[in-house]
């Protein structure tokens, strides 16, 4: 049997979409599965046990446009799949449902033209469920059997990464001496998603001054935003317990270390899905998205600190300014609530 795994939509979705894939494989374990995921993102995924391959749809690069969406049908016709299960919504991924011509897709009933291209449908139940319980209803339309579907160790997107993924995390954190580390990463693809430098600079601060060691963590575009938070927090180039690593990341590198940290104080962002994945603490900024979306961090070692207001949330994804125009949701977190949660976990690390 093979089957196939469509979800194209950003970092965090791809790493929730791992419970789906591992329920799958627990269902029809000789089966082929194949996990399509956004451009730039199938490195994550080319040493998780129960993906056979990966494929990248750089839908903004190479394979952009109506040219190269027929020709990735094709290709996609041409691997036979069995099963083809639709994890997004969009128009391109019905498409590529319908291109494959597997025998069983399914897809939700939200998704575009989902009524003339899957077999079977499933309402998505946006507000009633989490992230990983609206992806399992897919599962659970393909009849996998309930034993499965209720293993609760399933549920965790285990993450696998290769060994030169772990050894190069481990040459980059090599400078630091001894002793508990957290990690800082104060960006985000959408600006209101990210608490303001003044506070992450209070955190980088705190933390030097209790002898914890600090990594100022920066994606791609993120550079700027790092700097600002070094420069707010004073800290000398010689301050040996510091390690600025914005930018010097590949996402494998970035995944690695996000392993190795004691904790990681992030905005809501596609990072802090493969930290907690990897059962690492999170110390989580929520400003306009909420937990109830079902997008939060799991696990007992998870925290997301938020303000409460009444023009929360204002989207799914955040905005580039301030619908309100005030920005309260991340200016109104207390630094001080931050830093005791990190405390506390560092606390509970040190006793295990």
């Amino acid at each position: 049997m093979r089957i196939a795994v469509w979800n194209t939509a950003f970092l965090g979705d791809s790493v929730l979409t791992l419970p789906l894939i591992r329920v799958l494989k627990a269902a029809w374990p000789d089966a082929e599965l194949d996990f399509y995921v956004r451009g730039g993102l199938a490195s994550l995924y080319e040493a998780q046990p129960e993906i056979s391959r990966v494929f990248s749809c750089d839908k903004r690069g190479k394979d952009k446009g109506l040219a190269a969406m027929f020709r990735e049908g094709r290709g996609i016709a041409e691997r036979a799949y069995d099963i083809w299960v639709d994890a997004h919504l969009s128009l391109r991924s019905s498409y590529m449902a319908w291109a494959g011509r597997a025998p069983v897709r399914v897809g939700y009933a939200e998704a575009a033209l989902s009524r003339f291209v899957f077999t079977r449908r499933v309402g998505r139940r946006f507000h009633e469920l989490q992230e990983i319980e609206r992806l399992l209803l897919l599962a659970e339309a393909l009849d996998v059997p309930r034993a499965v579907l209720d293993d609760e160790t399933l549920r965790w997107p285990e993450l696998s990464l290769p060994p030169r993924a772990v050894e190069e995390a481990r040459a980059l954190l090599s400078p630091l001496p001894e002793g508990r580390t957290i990690g800082l990463h104060p960006g985000s693809v959408w600006p209101t998603k990210r608490w303001t430098p003044e506070g992450f600079a209070f955190i980088l601060r705190r933390a030097l001054e209790r002898n914890v060691n600090v990594v100022l963590l920066a994606g791609p575009g993120e550079e700027e935003t790092a700097t600002k938070v070094r420069s707010l927090a004073g800290v000398r180039g010689d301050e040996p317990r510091f390690l600025d690593l914005s930018g010097k990341t590949s996402l494998l590198s970035l995944a690695a270390v996000l392993g190795r940290l004691d904790d990681y104080v992030t905005n809501d962002s596609g990072p802090m899905h493969l930290a907690w994945a990897q059962h690492t603490p999170v110390t989580a900024l929520f400003g306009p998205t909420v937990q109830a979306l079902g997008f939060a961090p799991r696990g007992r070692e998870s925290t997301v600190i938020e303000t409460e207001l009444s023009c929360r949330p204002c989207g799914l994804h955040g905005h580039k300014t301030c619908p309100k125009g005030h920005f309260a949701c991340m200016k109104n977190i207390d630094p001080e609530a931050v830093w005791r949660d990190v405390e506390r976990k560092l606390a509970a690390r040190t006793q295990e």
